[in-house]
């Protein structure tokens, strides 16, 4: 239950929290929050020669690793503004999305309470601008398909494999 780890008192009241399963209940008021995945967004971005934008973090968790520009939504957030959002914050692009790519859980760190997150994957390519790393980006590197970065300098556990088999899947330009 990473999201609800912590809680002890009711946010709406004070009162102490039950932990049932998957859930924090408080007896005092009837307040329940239910543990739950948090979105993100995220993109396979590939150039016309066919290499895959990357973005090494700036922040934790796991700075200085790897990671596929993207981020949370914000609350309400449409995922496709979501994703044009992220783009212009870690990277001054424009993007002109080309088709999903899947949906993958991760924990977000390696701590034992880490949220869980419900990341939403699209592969893309540039439509204006030039990357240049902002927000929480230390820097934007396009790599080959077949030299992406070894799984341990890749921040999260899913996307090496994902982003390997989507890379290997379209080689060549666009």
């Amino acid at each position: 239950m990473g999201i609800l780890a912590g809680w002890s008192s009711c946010p709406k009241c004070g009162g102490p929290l039950d932990q049932p399963e998957g859930r924090v209940e408080c007896a005092a008021c009837g307040f329940v929050h239910y543990a739950c995945s948090a979105p993100a967004v995220a993109l396979f971005i590939r150039d016309e020669s066919g290499r895959v934008l990357l973005a090494r973090r700036a922040r934790e968790p796991y700075a200085g690793h790897w990671d596929t520009p993207g981020g949370f939504l914000d609350e309400g957030e449409d995922p496709i503004a979501g994703i044009h959002r992220e783009l212009r914050e870690e990277a001054a692009v424009d993007v002109e999305i080309d088709g999903f790519v899947g949906a993958f859980v991760e924990l977000y760190g390696d701590d034992p309470g880490a949220a869980s997150v419900l990341n939403l994957v699209w592969e893309a390519r540039i439509v204006s601008g030039e990357p240049m790393p902002a927000d929480d980006v230390a820097e934007l590197r396009w790599f080959e398909p077949d030299a992406l970065p070894a799984e341990a300098e890749l921040a999260f556990r899913s996307m090496g494999p994902a982003l390997r088999s989507w890379a290997s899947a379209r080689t060549g330009p666009y």
